[in-house]
């Protein structure tokens, strides 16, 4: 990989697009706003939920999501960076006050569902800490993300995650490849093979039944996770934001994974002025591979971006005004997430009940 990398432009030129958005836009009337409720996302479940330190508040955000009758969600982040890392508690803890608030204001609680990411706490993987979230309760987990090898390579990374002397808001250039995979994370031996550790953590997740996310991952290690997780006939494996310039697939890579039982999970980010893709390049995408094979979810909390409510309630209505059916929503924003999070879910629908586990 060359030192540069290079960065594909995922937005659709701003002459272009009014002439593709405008009519949708003038047409799309599901009904009337009324502030602050959050209409249109009954069911909806997000699988990919951000609450760590400095973005929005766990409890408050499933409070909201309770309150605009949200199915669940699942936090890939959760809680501060200096308690001991053991988001299956945490969640556990969110969960205990929702419901004694849920109680008390005769409102049905959403499910809430705890991720472990295997580097997130930036230490090393190891089985013991997998098999003690596994034991806390976790649902889902993520590999490497932010501080993958691909992740510096592209956007760079905060130094004294390599550096201790560094600054704490020093942000670096994206890293040469070299320095990259010196400083983060690899699934990958020197043949192209998922190195032992990788493939015994792996195991595990999908002996325990837990959804795998491939975190921020190159394409040979996307490939190498989805065929060993087919060869355990595990489907439930999720390629995350795969037009971001971590993942950044072709339609064509996203048909083979689907062919082989993975999820494609597009994100509300992707379409943020963060990252500026075009919904309409992302129906499509969902045309292609087919709405049995993805998902919708926020990848929000972060300030600059809105509430996990609100951005389930925008991408959903951007498919929705772009073209996709009821019946089809109901898929990436209801059954197929619920397949992610685990068997034990049911929705009843608007006017039922929402199950979570307990």
């Amino acid at each position: 990989m060359s030192d540069k990398p290079e960065l594909k432009d995922p937005a659709t030129p701003t002459m272009e697009r009014c002439i593709t958005s405008y009519p949708v836009r003038r047409r799309f009337r599901p009904g009337v706003v009324f502030p602050p409720q959050v209409p249109g996302v009954e069911g909806v479940i997000d699988i990919h939920c951000h609450a760590h330190q400095g973005q929005q508040d766990a409890l408050a955000v499933t409070k909201l999501a309770s309150q605009n009758g949200m199915g669940g969600l699942l936090f890939k982040t959760i809680g501060g960076f200096k308690e001991e890392y053991r988001p299956g508690r945490q969640v556990a803890r969110v969960r205990d006050e929702l419901h004694r608030w849920a109680d008390q204001t005769g409102t049905t609680p959403c499910g809430c569902w705890a991720g472990f990411g295997i580097t997130i706490d930036n230490t090393p993987p190891t089985v013991a800490k997998l098999r003690q979230s596994i034991a806390d309760g976790i649902s889902a987990v993520w590999m490497p993300v932010f501080n993958h090898a691909i992740s510096l390579h592209k956007v760079g990374g905060l130094e004294m995650w390599w550096d201790p002397a560094a600054n704490s808001s020093q942000h670096s250039e994206p890293l040469p490849w070299e320095l990259a995979l010196k400083y983060g994370y690899y699934s990958l031996d020197e043949r192209g093979k998922l190195k032992p550790l990788i493939e015994e953590l792996i195991r595990i997740v999908a002996d325990s039944g837990l959804a795998l996310f491939f975190g921020h991952a190159t394409h040979a290690e996307i490939f190498a996770y989805a065929e060993l997780l087919d060869k355990l006939n595990c489907k439930r494996g999720v390629v995350d934001h795969p037009f971001s310039p971590f993942i950044d697939l072709s339609i064509e890579q996203m048909r083979q994974l689907a062919a082989l039982g993975v999820t494609l999970n597009f994100t509300y980010d992707e379409l943020s002025p963060l990252l500026g893709v075009d919904p309409l390049r992302m129906y499509e995408a969902i045309r292609a591979v087919g709405v049995d094979h993805v998902t919708l979810s926020s990848d929000v909390g972060d300030p600059l971006l809105p509430n996990s409510v609100e951005a389930m309630r925008q991408i959903r209505n951007y498919m929705a005004a772009f073209g996709l059916n009821a019946q089809e929503l109901d898929a990436v924003c209801i059954d197929n997430p619920a397949r992610i999070v685990g068997p034990e879910y049911v929705y009843a629908g608007a006017a039922g009940t929402l199950h979570g586990p307990a």
